[in-house]
């Protein structure tokens, strides 16, 4: 008779546990109902980008150079139509990219000016795109500044960054006593300056400027103020504490920037291309390619012209028999033509190195009567504008002296730090 051997009982059971574990192994985990009312859980699959709009674009390149797909790109111009012209993007403006991982557009906004913005997404039809200008919220808020100029803050673009502001309040506080100082050659160390403006908090956005009410600037010992005050008629300037005008008949430079004079008005120089020697009727002016150029006085371009020996220059006529010449830009401002009215602080063109020059820099010429003159010496001689009239003395001085008071604990606050 055959025998036959039984399984341990233990080795049983280990059979019956290992069979159970690869049974549990191979089993998809049961899925949970969804509830209504709650979100399923996905993978993030939204890129987000913001930043300025670059040089030289366009807003089918911005759009396509951030991954947002070809088809999305048309849609979102086709969607724009009557509401923004493409055209008009402007470079170093800031924007807002949202798409998909697969470059489907969810959003994008650009902001066309520091009041509205542009806004593009995706409509109740999934295949199409709602373009809308919206206002930008934003709080008006009473603000004040001071700085001074020192070895660590050399200019007074790098005096009102060490102040906690930008660039744009310096150039406008630079514009305002334009026909007073000189900032491309008058600026010296331990000068100081106060201001009191309308600053503009947005949402989720960078503040920006409004008005200045008043200002201050103490260069080379000599105190100058300006109090900003509307007229009945309703036209705004500013004057100083007697309700004398700063404005002037010129602007005593024609660059926003801050440059260096190379060379100044000389009836016999050498000239640096030429190597004779030739009266330089004129001043110049060491500037970066690009920097902007300003018309000095309200005038009428005469010309817009290209020559090998001045380059690009622009000459503007102006009243009392004066005309001034621009020369070696490297392109002139937009629509600078001949017969075009331009008032003071107008760009007319750009610094650059065309005709006879060897680096960048602004040739900036002065004729009165047909007659070359010096220009700086002839800006000293400018009387200035028209006075508060003296029906509107008593408003000014109420103005002025809460302005002064503004000052005044702006550079309290300065002096305590």
């Amino acid at each position: 008779m055959r025998r036959v051997s039984r399984p341990h009982p233990y080795i049983g059971s280990l059979i019956a546990v290992t069979a159970l574990v690869a049974a549990c192994q191979s089993s998809p985990p049961p899925v949970p109902a969804h509830r209504a009312g709650f979100d399923i859980p996905l993978a993030a699959d939204t890129i987000v980008v913001r930043n300025v709009v670059p040089r030289n674009t366009t807003l089918d390149a911005l759009l396509r150079d951030h991954g947002v797909e070809a088809e999305a790109v048309g849609r979102v111009v086709a969607a724009m139509t009557g509401v923004f012209d493409p055209r008009q993007l402007r470079s170093l403006q800031p924007f807002l990219i949202e798409r998909s991982s697969l470059g489907a557009l969810r959003l994008f906004e650009y902001e066309i000016d520091a009041d509205r913005f542009l806004r593009v997404s995706p409509a109740a039809s999934v295949s199409d795109l709602d373009a809308e200008v919206l206002p930008i919220p934003k709080t008006l808020v009473e603000s004040t500044a001071a700085g001074v100029i020192d070895e660590e803050s050399s200019s007074l673009f790098a005096a009102m960054k060490s102040a906690g502001e930008r660039d744009d309040l310096a150039i406008a506080l630079a514009q305002i006593f334009a026909g007073e100082i000189d900032f491309n050659t008058e600026v010296q160390r331990d000068d100081r300056f106060a201001v009191a403006f309308e600053r503009y908090q947005r949402e989720g956005r960078s503040d920006t400027y409004g008005r200045i009410k008043a200002a201050e600037f103490q260069n080379e010992g000599r105190i100058v103020r300006a109090i900003r005050f509307e007229l009945p008629d309703g036209t705004a300037a500013y004057y100083d504490e007697q309700g004398r005008s700063l404005r002037r008949f010129f602007l005593k430079s024609p660059l926003e920037f801050e440059p260096r004079v190379t060379s100044g008005f000389s009836l016999s120089r050498r000239h640096p291309v030429l190597h004779t020697s030739r009266a330089h009727r004129g001043v110049d002016y060491g500037a970066p390619t690009g920097a902007p150029v300003v018309s000095v006085a309200s005038g009428t371009v005469v010309a817009a012209s290209h020559d090998s020996s001045n380059g690009r220059m622009v000459r503007v006529r102006h009243p009392s028999g004066y005309e001034s010449y621009y020369l070696h830009l490297s392109r002139f401002a937009s629509g600078i033509r001949a017969g075009m009215r331009v008032n003071q602080g107008d760009r007319v063109g750009f610094v650059g190195s065309t005709g006879l020059s060897t680096g960048p820099h602004l040739h900036y010429g002065l004729t009165k009567n047909g007659s070359f003159v010096n220009p700086i010496a002839e800006h000293r001689n400018m009387p200035p504008g028209e006075p508060v009239p003296a029906s509107s003395m008593a408003a000014f001085n109420q103005v002025r002296d809460r302005a002064m008071a503004a000052l005044a604990a702006s550079t309290a606050g300065r002096r305590a730090e």
